[in-house]
């Protein structure tokens, strides 16, 4: 793969978490506060894994009518990311896929059906800019690692690379966004000269490369950081996922002790990966920013934070992580959540420069 054994870079990678719609409102705010900063020009790779592969996917779609300003503002962020986003936010995917697809077949068809409708259109990772990198994560289910999606190529690191990939950003995004079991697998029928000869590790044959198997990116790295950590000399990390409480008496019928089994491991998986990132920062191995749901902004010492409540926090934190319709409010709630810690986080670790002042972007802040 491009990345392994490359020595590190003097540039940026933003990483969009998953988490439904709850990450994907989230990290708008986030990108809201990148913008005004003048950092969001500045990045060079998007890596992103279920909810955060809607935002960063729309974002790259919509590149090219940003109109950034002499001091790297996007002029059109709003109607490039902001309105899209929130249609979305507004239409209930899941359900309806899950019965229809329980009753008719055809669950991850009817996701990215959605995902053509109110977002992509007919849109393919060709349509995505050479520059900055928009790197789309699934996993695959055959060989146990991260499956990218991206213009230059698609890959799995065992299996191979498809260069210059036509397949439509509807079906990468829902492949990224497959949470199992409902939402996956997502099936991809390749053939096996697409592959670059001997750009696989060990596992270069059928059906690895003619019938493909994907979940969600996040069932491998739920905070999209594999392939920006490994490249990339400063990482900024937005975490829109889920907390996952403690259960004195969890459910042992199959279906609900299934999530809750699933929801223990998505928890593990992403303790390593903040693990990594702080032990990363502590050390001086990497420099960058981590902020969530959960991040305590009046710690952070920051002059003057947004002022954000911990309850109104918890409560924004524990929105379900659901591909489910949200009222307006909720949406403007997160979206300036996402703003708040992402601001914070960025002037706390000395990144953000002159910085102009904070607003939220809607009235009524957090609460």
């Amino acid at each position: 793969m491009e990345d392994e054994g490359r020595q590190v870079e003097d540039g940026i990678a933003l990483c969009l978490s998953g988490g439904g719609y709850r990450a994907m409102v989230f990290h708008v705010g986030a990108l809201w506060r990148l913008n005004e900063l003048g950092l969001l020009h500045r990045i060079a790779r998007f890596s992103s894994v279920s909810g955060g592969s809607i935002t960063a996917a729309t974002l790259g779609l919509h590149w090219g009518e940003l109109d950034f300003d002499a001091a790297g503002v996007a002029r059109g962020f709003q109607a490039g990311l902001v309105t899209p986003i929130r249609s979305l936010a507004s239409v209930t995917m899941d359900f309806g896929a899950i019965v229809g697809g329980l009753l008719w077949g055809g669950i991850s068809a009817r996701v990215q059906a959605v995902y053509r409708k109110h977002l992509f259109g007919d849109a393919t990772l060709q349509d995505l800019p050479d520059s900055p990198r928009f790197v789309i994560n699934a996993t695959s289910l055959q060989s146990k690692v991260l499956w990218r999606f991206s213009k230059p190529y698609m890959a799995d690191w065992r299996v191979g690379k498809v260069m210059k990939p036509r397949v439509p950003l509807a079906v990468a995004v829902g492949a990224s966004s497959a949470f199992p079991p409902f939402l996956s697998p997502v099936r991809l029928k390749l053939r096996h000269e697409d592959f670059e000869p001997g750009s696989g590790a060990d596992l270069q044959r059928p059906p690895f490369t003619t019938d493909v198997y994907l979940t969600d990116g996040g069932v491998y790295d739920n905070l999209g950081l594999e392939t920006a950590w490994k490249r990339y000399g400063t990482v900024l990390v937005s975490d829109g996922g889920g907390d996952t409480p403690v259960d004195p008496v969890p459910a042992r019928d199959w279906a609900k002790h299934t999530y809750r089994v699933l929801n223990v491991i998505d928890n593990q998986v992403g303790s390593l990966r903040k693990r990594q990132i702080v032990d990363g920062f502590q050390t001086g191995l990497r420099k960058g920013a981590y902020w969530s749901l959960r991040t305590d902004i009046q710690a952070l010492g920051p002059a003057q934070p947004l002022p954000c409540e911990g309850r109104d926090c918890a409560e924004l934190a524990a929105t379900p992580t659901r591909l489910q319709a949200m009222a307006p409010r909720l949406q403007e709630r997160l979206v300036n959540w996402g703003y708040a810690a992402c601001d914070a986080t960025i002037r706390s670790r000395g990144l953000a420069g002159n910085s102009p002042e904070a607003r939220f972007p809607y009235p009524g802040g957090v609460a």
